[in-house]
């Protein structure tokens, strides 16, 4: 296991899967795919509500029914109640590629033609098809649909430009239409019996009866491609909505038979899917551009307007910076999006705004990519003045000047920053002052400028008068650097020269010359250290106090793409094109940890807490977040990794955290995660938080239960005396009883079988086994294990006056045969008992709740204890194990104690 180990993955939304709408009630739901995983949001807010397991392959093809999911990855199809996987349909050799919901039964067709009818309603009974149908050579599947009612019956589209309908009741062909020679791409039914509308990849839009195999009306689109997605209005208006390929949403009138209105940028790629609820005027569209979007129709033109949405980004990331002390990630990516993404709460993602980029292109007539700003290559944040002014300042591509943001409002802020240099250059980099006052930036033609962030106003610039033209750098400026009291600003130019300059005189006081050209620069506030990659893909670390070289690091074999520092200074972090990820120790001066994945890291960032790192890759337009697995463990933990020169590889993290083997069937994989549970849990925990205590998270009133039992009894205990019943009827015989309770008379057999019973009772007795409980089985089988993993569970769930009946059934009243243990098999059970207690305090496990426990089992069993001289020994191993331990955590506590007081009075 390395360093850090996958987590899970932010920012993606959907896929070029097609999504699935179903109505519980008055609530409606809509099921995505979002690569390998599928998501479920509510469409009243488009709020995530739940996340489906990681599968081994991407799905194809999503179908929902209630609680049930259907995702049809490779020639596999899972089934899903809710987030857990109950069934996995395997018939299908070749890729599935449609699903459709018919009543109670699942059609799923395959890029071979073949089509199978699954029953769902009997999951635990039935797993096999009940039907197959073979489609023909010459007809390659592209779309299939159910007409409304028409039973037992599907249409068919092919690639060909066919539809066909089939009954699936007698896995017969009814009737073929007519071709029109261009590929079908999507096919709904209509709110009119017998019409249903087809889409074609030619860019027309056909208006069926299928009844008759006549064509009503024939729509073309003025744009070329093809139109993947149709639905039609349900609430009594008679209107036809389409998607193409280029992200234009077209609405048809059909009593007009004439186009309405157009939205022509509703997305930025193709559309998937687009869905009308039933009876209101909202459309739902999803894209290839990672989006989903509600429209409402309630203009005065008929124009629908943008209702709600939930988006990411529809290119990869490009830069990546952690922001509010982890709880968030500022994103740039390709498609010119500044995003800032929860890691808590995914619903608190959002886009920055560019402020009314959709209006702006609307009035002027142009596409709103023209009116966006280019996409950013470089930026930074402070968040010590959020609340005063604008706090982010962006660098673009190609673009002399740099933007700022008022992250507070998330919107564009209200100052450009345009250095004042005689030859206009792009800005290549900034950087923000610690106190958050100043902006410096660093231009393509050398030139750095201070400005302020408050009014934007320029409040200086850096020149070397050694240089022939009035500028900083005789070339490019890579990278610039403020320190963290606002007294020296560091530079670096392409050519290899890293320069120190008097921040508030604009003096320079120092150079350092590298030797190769340089391509990007980090610097590290608290311990004044400058880390630069050059074109070699060396990475050498410079104090700038000392002016000097301090570190050196060699390994990566490609082009170095970012780098990062932790916040504690003590590690280094780098990406390359190798695909490989390594952690450098600076103050041992070597590599820890590496790991390469399939896919190369273009941007990392890790959090202030050190807990999490995120990482964007090459074609990938989701965030990557990566567990520390070091912040759970001991300092000396790191030499577990190894020097590094082991690159292991690593998959990508998923959507979902829960992820389901690919060589495995469901049930084969969750008795072996329950094994594996069983076995492994308890000697994970024991090496990996070694110093640490870790509670049982049991309500209070549970355990405390435990040790009031006694209280909780007498209070319980009832005030009036029991009322003597009321005789029975004289026709029922009964028999008196010690407690008043009517007993009736047994009948003759009964007399006889309890006679039986208690013949057998007097038999036992002289048996020294006892008549083993559940509880009892636990202990043992655990002890012969050597793994109390599972007494402890069944324990937890036991109420509290059930676990002090299993520990007073151990009880010895009598004496007679203490003198000769191995008959009492009560004895037996109390040593295991006292050996689970040891075994679970030096492994600090469930600390409180076995603190209870044990003051329990004292006060039952204490007396026993103390006879027994074996039993003495244990719990004088007992005592020793909980006094070191007790004194561990003491010791803790005074360091908490003495920090909480040092800050108290730091603060005064």
């Amino acid at each position: 296991m390395g360093i850090f180990e996958p987590f899970r993955a932010i920012g993606y939304i959907t896929s070029s899967v097609p999504f699935s709408v179903q109505r519980l009630g008055t609530e409606t739901f809509v099921t995505v795919s979002v690569g390998k995983a599928w998501q479920i949001y509510d469409c009243a807010k488009l709020m995530l509500v739940l996340v489906g397991p990681q599968l081994p392959k991407k799905i194809r093809a999503l179908a929902s029914y209630r609680d049930y999911t259907f995702a049809a990855y490779g020639s596999n199809i899972g089934v899903f109640k809710r987030a857990h996987q109950v069934a996995t349909w395997t018939r299908h050799k070749d890729k599935v590629n449609l699903l459709l919901l018919f009543g109670e039964h699942i059609l799923s067709v395959d890029a071979k033609g073949n089509l199978f009818i699954w029953p769902f309603k009997s999951l635990d009974e039935n797993l096999a098809p009940i039907a197959y149908i073979l489609l023909e050579d010459n007809f390659n599947p592209s779309c299939i649909m159910h007409p409304d009612t028409y039973l037992n019956k599907v249409i068919i589209g092919s690639q060909e430009g066919s539809l066909q309908l089939w009954n699936i009741s007698t896995k017969k062909k009814l009737h073929e239409y007519k071709s029109w020679n261009s590929s079908v791409c999507c096919c709904v039914s209509s709110p009119a019996l017998d019409v249903v509308a087809v889409g074609c990849a030619d860019g027309k839009i056909h208006v069926l009866n299928i009844r008759y195999d006549e064509e009503i009306v024939t729509f073309s689109h003025s744009a070329r491609g093809a139109v993947t997605a149709l639905s039609f209005r349900t609430d009594g208006q008679p209107l036809l909505a389409s998607g193409d390929s280029s992200g234009v949403i077209s609405i048809w009138d059909l009593e007009k038979r004439k186009l309405q209105s157009v939205v022509r940028e509703a997305h930025d790629n193709s559309i998937i899917s687009l869905h009308f609820f039933a009876n209101e005027p909202v459309l739902m569209s999803s894209s290839v551009d990672n989006s989903i979007k509600m429209w409402i129709f309630d203009m005065s033109d008929g124009d629908p307007r943008l209702l709600r949405f939930r988006s990411g980004h529809s290119a990869p990331p490009l830069c990546l910076r952690f922001y509010a002390n982890g709880r968030h990630i500022l994103s740039a990516g390709q498609d010119r999006a500044f995003r800032l993404f929860s890691v808590i709460q995914d619903q608190q993602s959002r886009e920055l705004s560019q402020r009314h980029i959709s209006k702006r292109a609307k009035k002027l007539r142009m596409k709103e990519e023209e009116i966006k700003l280019k996409l950013v290559i470089a930026f930074d944040c402070a968040e010590i003045r959020e609340r005063d002014w604008c706090n982010v300042v962006t660098c673009h591509m190609d673009t002399p000047r740099a933007y700022l943001w008022r992250l507070q409002n998330f919107v564009l802020g209200e100052h450009i920053l345009t250095p004042s240099s005689d030859n206009q250059t792009p800005v290549k980099t900034c950087a923000i002052s610690a106190c958050g006052n100043f902006a410096v930036l660093g231009t393509e033609g050398g030139w750095i400028e201070r400005f302020n962030l408050q009014s934007g106003i320029s409040r200086g610039s850096y020149v070397d008068m050694c240089i022939t033209r009035s500028c900083a750098h005789d070339c490019e400026v890579v990278g610039v650097a403020c320190d963290a009291t606002n007294t020296l600003m560091i530079s670096a130019g392409y050519h290899g020269d890293v320069k120190v300059w008097d921040f508030k005189g604009c003096e320079l006081k120092s150079r350092l010359e590298v030797g190769c050209s340089l391509v990007k620069l980090v610097y590290h506030r608290s311990n004044g250290l400058l880390a630069t990659v050059a074109d070699d893909m060396v990475i050498r670390l410079f104090d700038i106090g000392a002016l000097r070289i301090v570190r050196k690091f060699e390994g990566h074999t490609d082009r170095i793409t970012d780098l990062c520092f932790s916040e504690d200074g003590k590690w280094l972090l780098s990406s390359s094109m190798d695909g490989s990820l390594r952690i450098w120790d600076v103050i041992l001066a070597r590599q820890i940890d590496a790991i390469e994945v399939d896919v190369a890291i273009t941007a990392l960032s890790l959090s202030p807490n050190m807990d999490v790192l995120a990482t964007s890759h090459v074609d990938q337009n989701g965030v990557y977040l990566w567990v520390n697995q070091a912040m759970f463990s001991g300092a000396s933990d790191v030499d577990l990794y190894g020097s590094g020169k082991v690159v292991v590889n690593v998959k990508l993290p998923g959507v979902s955290s829960k992820e389901i083997p690919e060589d495995e069937n469901h049930e084969n994989h969750i008795g072996r995660q329950s094994h594996v549970k069983d076995s492994a849990c308890a000697s994970h925990f024991n090496h990996k938080i070694p110093d640490l205590v870790t509670l049982s998270l049991l309500p209070k009133s549970q355990w405390q239960s435990l040790i009031n039992l006694d209280i909780i009894k007498i209070r319980n205990k009832p005030i009036e005396p029991p009322k003597k019943p009321e005789k029975a009827p004289f026709f029922l015989p009964s028999v008196p009883s010690f407690s008043g309770d009517i007993l009736f008379k047994p009948t003759g057999t009964a007399v006889e079988e309890s006679d039986k019973k208690d013949d057998e009772m007097e038999s036992s007795k002289g048996k020294p086994n006892l008549q083993t409980s559940q509880f009892l089985q636990l202990l043992h089988t655990s002890a012969e294990i050597k793994n109390f993993s599972s007494f402890t569970d069944y324990i937890k769930g036991l109420s509290p006056s059930t676990l002090d009946m299993e520990l007073r059934i151990l009880q010895i009243i009598d004496d007679e045969d203490l003198q000769e243990p191995e008959k009492r098999p009560e004895l037996y059970s109390i040593e295991l008992l006292l050996d689970y207690f040891i075994h679970e305090i030096s492994y600090r496990k469930d600390y409180e709740f076995i603190q209870a426990v044990i003051r329990l089992f004292l006060k039952i069993h204490g007396e026993t204890v103390r006879r027994q001289s074996k039993l003495q020994d244990k719990a004088k191993k007992l005592l020793e194990v909980q006094s070191s331990v007790w004194q561990r955590m003491d010791k803790m506590f005074q360091s908490a104690r003495c920090m909480l007081t040092f800050l108290s009075n730091s603060q005064l």
